[in-house]
């Protein structure tokens, strides 16, 4: 892998991070109101996952390959 890649989705990692973070404050002040918007919570929720999951796969494409 070039090194620019490498350090392209790391830039890309570290960004994917803050937006989880993110997602995960507000979720948390919106479950704190007194009125919940089901809808909207579930959609953030949802995208927070997605997040995770292309965290994880940027990060297993970071890890070197062990084959040799």
């Amino acid at each position: 892998m070039v090194e620019e890649d490498q350090e392209a989705m790391q830039r890309k990692l570290a960004l994917l991070r803050t937006e989880h973070r993110d997602l995960d404050d507000v979720i948390g002040r919106l479950t704190e109101g007194v009125y919940i918007d089901q809808l909207q919570l579930r959609r953030l929720k949802k995208r927070k996952l997605q997040i995770k999951d292309f965290i994880a796969r940027l990060e297993s494409r970071l890890i070197p390959d062990l084959d040799a």
